[in-house]
């Protein structure tokens, strides 16, 4: 734990700290954080924790954001961190349940939180709610519009919540928020459709573009919502590590070459291929790749007072060496 965020959990050691979307890979390791530092926390998750995945002291409570019971399983807790969102959608997911979930559901959880009496929340947005375009500045900083794409569900829900969010700062200003714009989260542990990327024989990259990757390392996730518990103020700020990563460049780490395509080939390609059912990404991903948001820190490190502890370079390197993905001679054509 970074020493902010220790100092942080010193000062809430009496509050009780309910999570949302608790068993899930940030929920987890936020919930061990917690209780390591002697945080009460209520650890809710619609899936039921596995006994041999409990921490002890910890209450694990099996709700939906989408309950209407959730205020009264809140009542007591100071603090709520807003963590379920439906990010890799599963084979039976639908636009339908992931809006559901993803923008009902938090339009739920702030009901309740204001039914229960809590005094923050603390949510887990993302970098996709600037959305995937081609005059996306180079540095994006938290006074951009927020523009997510509404082909990708993800940018699109993270862009209606934040709206909301946005209006309930005015209406109810006694809830206390702090919004986390994250960039791609990676640890020794982390595997998503993102990684399955750099785990291919050969990267793809658009011609014409160099793809940016901004990294954050999870326990730098962590230890920004525990400074975000222990009373940081109040605000919306973008959680990554110092620099970024071009696509050529995590190629050249991982010791492979990249297919260099136009973007309309590639587009074209991933359309039959999906429809072939032999590839999880669609010619969606095209514009996802092409014009990725490289989110801007200043803010983080400034205002909030939280410096990651990883730069994105050392945090893809770590996730890099963990998966035994280690570089090695550059593979031929």
């Amino acid at each position: 734990m970074a020493p902010q965020a220790a100092a942080g959990a010193r000062q809430v050691n009496a509050a009780r700290v309910f999570v949302t979307g608790a068993s899930g890979y940030l929920g987890s390791q936020l919930v061990a954080a917690l209780a390591a530092a002697g945080i009460g926390v209520l650890a809710s998750d619609v899936r039921e924790c596995p006994p041999g995945r409990r921490v002890p002291g910890v209450h694990y409570l099996i709700a939906d954001v989408r309950s209407p019971g959730l205020a009264q399983a809140m009542r007591g807790c100071e603090v709520v961190v807003h963590l379920a969102s439906i990010v890799t959608p599963g084979p039976g997911s639908s636009r339908a349940l992931e809006y559901a979930v993803d923008v009902l559901g938090t339009r739920n959880v702030l009901e309740a939180c204001l039914a229960a009496g809590v005094r923050r929340i603390v949510v887990s947005s993302s970098g996709a709610a600037y959305g995937y375009h081609a005059d996306n500045p180079a540095w994006i900083t938290e006074d951009q519009p927020l523009r997510g794409n509404d082909e990708f569900a993800y940018a699109r829900h993270k862009r209606l919540v934040e709206e909301m969010l946005a209006r309930h700062r005015i209406e109810h200003p006694e809830l206390g928020q702090v919004v986390l714009r994250i960039g791609t989260i990676l640890g020794e542990a982390t595997r998503n459709q993102i990684t399955d990327l750099f785990e291919k024989p050969r990267l793809i990259a658009i011609r014409g573009s160099d793809s940016p990757f901004v990294f954050v390392w999870d326990q730098d996730v962590v230890g920004a919502i525990m400074h975000a518990i222990g009373g940081a103020p109040d605000g919306v700020y973008n959680l990554a590590g110092d620099g970024a990563l071009t696509i050529g460049q995590i190629a050249e780490r991982l010791g492979k070459r990249c297919i260099v395509l136009p973007a309309w080939l590639l587009q074209g390609a991933l359309a039959l291929l999906e429809r072939l059912g032999l590839t999880q990404y669609g010619p969606g991903q095209v514009r996802f790749l092409r014009y990725r948001p490289v989110l801007d820190n200043t803010r983080l490190k400034r205002d909030f007072g939280y410096v990651p502890r990883l730069t994105s370079e050392q945090a893809f390197e770590l996730w890099m060496h963990a998966r035994g993905a280690r570089p090695g001679p550059m593979r031929g054509p």
